[in-house]
C-alpha cells in the first residue's frame, strides 16, 4: 500500500521546490502564474500571494483541463507554475498532477507563511 509519505516524496521528485526568497523574482514576470492550491477559508484566514489564481488542490485537474467546462485558462501548458499552499506538500501534490497532464514548467514555492515572511505581495 502506498502511504500519504510515498505520494509526496514521489511528488517532491518531480516538482522542484524553490524558496520564497527567490520566487519573488518571477512574481509579475509575463508568463508566471501563481496558484494558490489552500481552500478559500484558509485563504480568507491568511490572504495569499497577490493576483494568485485560487484553485483548490482537489480542483486542479478539472481546472488545468481545456476540454472541461471548468478549465480556467490561467492554466496555459507553456507557462511557468509557481505553486502555493499552507506549508509545500499540497503544492508538490498539485504540481505532480500537473506534470503528469503534460506542463512542464511547474514549480512549489512552500508555503503562504514563508512567502509572507520573505515579504512577497500579499492580498486578502
Amino acid at each position: 500500500m502506498k502511504t500519504a509519505q510515498h505520494f509526496l516524496e514521489e511528488a517532491n521528485s518531480v516538482v522542484p521546490r524553490i524558496s520564497a526568497e527567490e520566487a519573488k523574482n518571477f512574481h509579475g514576470k509575463s508568463n508566471a502564474v501563481f496558484v494558490d492550491v489552500r481552500d478559500s477559508g484558509d485563504i480568507a484566514k491568511s490572504g495569499t500571494v497577490k493576483d494568485a489564481v485560487r484553485i483548490p488542490r482537489g480542483f486542479i485537474e478539472f481546472a488545468a483541463d481545456e476540454n472541461t467546462p471548468l478549465y480556467n485558462p490561467a492554466l496555459k501548458q507553456d507557462a511557468d507554475i509557481y505553486l502555493v499552499c499552507g506549508a509545500g506538500g499540497q503544492a508538490a501534490l498539485a504540481g505532480k498532477t500537473l506534470k503528469d497532464m503534460g506542463f512542464n514548467s511547474v514549480t512549489n514555492i512552500g508555503g503562504f507563511g514563508d512567502w509572507k515572511e520573505a515579504g512577497g505581495p500579499v492580498e486578502i
